[in-house]
């Protein structure tokens, strides 16, 4: 695995849709709006954030987190013409040992049903495999979350099972998550 092809300069992965770019200050209400919107953390772990300092602190801790090289967060920008995030892709729990990495990711719910996730998700996959060298990407999700299992099975991921009462998640409790992966190799 090459984690310097993440961490040492921030990657700006760029394909035909979308771009993932870095979350700057300047993004702050696009962000908001995001972290804001109850439904788009309807399957996530994330509590909805309805207050925009919190949101803007939470701008400063994703750059710490990569910094750390624990995580990356970019933003998920369409090629529409606007220079706002419409969503955020992030890449997490980079395990060198087993050459495997998760991903995650949400979009703003004006956005939905667009094919920007499943852009999001291929380019991505693409970096990560070619660029980093990672062997085994995956991802989890809650049950009730078809749309998040489509986007995945649209990228070549497949479904390795459920994992019952395996996590806390916060504002959900103990929940089941299924496990998507795909591999570079197979």
């Amino acid at each position: 695995m090459n984690l310097e092809a993440v961490f040492h300069t921030f990657p700006v992965i760029q394909s035909d849709t979308i771009s993932l770019q870095k979350i700057e200050d300047r993004h702050l209400d696009a962000v908001y709006d995001i972290y804001s919107n109850d439904r788009v953390f309807e399957y996530c772990g994330i509590i909805p954030k309805h207050n925009k300092k919190t949101v803007q602190s939470m701008i400063g801790h994703f750059e710490r987190d990569w910094n750390k090289r624990q995580r990356i967060k970019w933003g998920i920008f369409s090629h529409d013409g606007t220079d706002q995030p419409v969503g955020i892709m992030e890449a997490f729990d980079f395990s060198p040992r087993v050459n495997m990495v998760t991903i995650g990711y949400f979009l703003a719910e004006k956005h939905w049903g667009q094919g920007l996730a499943t852009s999001a998700v291929q380019a991505l996959t693409a970096f990560l495999f070619e660029e980093a060298g990672v062997n085994r990407i995956q991802a989890e999700v809650m049950p009730p979350n078809e749309r998040s299992k489509k986007v995945l099975l649209k990228n070549g991921f497949m479904k390795e099972g459920t994992l019952r009462q395996a996590a806390f998640w916060s504002g959900k409790g103990v929940i089941d998550l299924e496990i998507y992966s795909v591999l570079k190799q197979l």
